[in-house]
């Protein structure tokens, strides 16, 4: 299991995940950058990811959509606003409208994901920073903490078949 700690801290309103990978801190990094390599684990395996825009760049947006088993489908987005390839990223992330843009009636986190190299594998460290433990608490029974113990194991199993 990559998930090796989860820290739920209702006074600084953050839900941080730490993993670890059997790759280095680049092979990391381009799954977070590629988009195509993105779709396959951003989704739980049953509502996968399909990403239209992703500009790894401040100020640069990204634009997604995850389909459900009947065809609906959520949609997301994010504003990029830090960049220290390959080890640094961090993003407004938060829900869209039908039509793909931000949902100003939904929530919006602050996330970011710091990479470093733990004896030539990738320590993973991903922070989501919330408004409010209300917000906190509306997205995690929303399922974000097991969707991202998913997203985990996802990249697990991605990184595990391209070594078989």
């Amino acid at each position: 299991m990559p998930v090796i700690s989860t820290d739920k801290d209702t006074d600084a309103l953050t839900l941080t995940f730490v993993a670890e990978f059997d790759a280095d801190v680049e092979r990391i990094w381009q799954l977070w950058s590629d988009p195509r390599q993105l779709e396959r684990w951003w989704g739980p395996p049953t509502w996968p990811a399909t990403f239209t825009r992703h500009d790894v760049v401040v100020g640069g947006e990204s634009r997604y959509h995850m389909t459900g088993p009947d065809g609906e489908k959520s949609r997301g987005w994010w504003r990029i606003t830090a960049v220290d390839a390959p080890v640094h990223l961090a993003f407004d992330d938060g829900f869209s409208r039908e039509d793909g843009e931000p949902d100003s009636d939904m929530p919006v986190i602050h996330g970011s994901v710091s990479l470093e190299d733990v004896d030539g594998r990738t320590r993973m460290t991903t922070v989501n920073q919330f408004e409010s433990v209300e917000q906190m608490d509306q997205l995690i029974q929303m399922g974000m903490d097991e969707g991202m113990r998913l997203a985990m194991n996802q990249i697990d199993d991605m990184l595990a078949a391209a070594r078989a």
